[in-house]
């Protein structure tokens, strides 16, 4: 892709991998609509972006309104007339992290509020953001799902049913819109950045920012010639 002049939306924007999303996509050129839940906050990471001479407008987006999303659909078709990048980056982590009980993950025990609520973030909130958003690419853009290798059918294990359940069920939302977009010139794909130094990921996790949002960006910008319907980590196909 030619990246000078497109119009790219990252959500979950205000920090983290979102944040380091943002900051390399507009270091490629891209107009970067930076989207965070908290206006505030996202306010105040577009200000830090600018500031490195990078093009980064904030708008406060809750991916589980359909009205927010709705608010920013118009706002793109207004101040740019198209859409050239989607990264669905906002996600959650609701499943208990055990604290010495390693049991209370279990899908046995999994309460079904948090299932809904995991769903609602990692999975509606994409599709939504894809009805509403696609339509602006006109035949002619990037969709990157951020996913995990908890996604993985190839490799599931137990514990942490929701975020499970909502990565696996993000994956199959890849594959469907690619298998319905095969006709155009739309690439959509899912990514793993692998275990990154974020606050989801935690401070132990072995991978800076840079790192992890590399993949990201290379599926964003990916050539016309480019694959679709896939799933990747550091630039490399791995298993549904």
């Amino acid at each position: 892709m030619n990246t000078k002049g497109k119009i790219a939306v990252v959500t979950g924007a205000n920090r983290g991998l979102g944040l380091e999303t943002c900051r390399q996509l507009a270091q490629r050129g891209l107009t970067v609509i930076l989207t965070s839940r908290d206006e505030g906050k996202g306010q105040s990471a577009a200000d830090q972006l600018r500031k490195e001479g990078l093009e980064v407008r904030p708008f406060a987006l809750e991916v589980t309104s359909a009205r927010s999303i709705e608010k920013l659909r118009k706002f793109i078709a207004d101040d740019y007339g198209r859409l050239d990048v989607l990264v669905n980056n906002a996600g959650v982590f609701l499943d208990p992290r055990g604290d010495g009980d390693p049991s209370a993950s279990s899908v046995l025990r999994a309460d079904l509020d948090t299932l809904r609520a995991s769903m609602e973030t990692n999975l509606y909130g994409p599709l939504r953001l894809c009805q509403a958003l696609i339509p602006l690419m006109q035949g002619s853009g990037r969709v990157v799902n951020l996913s995990s290798g908890m996604g993985q059918l190839s490799e599931m294990n137990g514990g942490c049913p929701g975020y499970r359940f909502s990565k696996t069920a993000l994956n199959a939302l890849t594959r469907t819109l690619a298998d319905e977009l095969q006709d155009t010139r739309i690439k959509v794909n899912s990514v793993c950045p692998g275990w990154v130094r974020t606050d989801m990921g935690g401070p132990n996790a072995t991978r800076p920012l840079e790192e992890g949002a590399a993949t990201i960006v290379w599926l964003a910008t990916l050539p016309d010639d480019g694959p679709s319907g896939g799933f990747f980590r550091d630039k490399q196909r791995i298993p549904w």
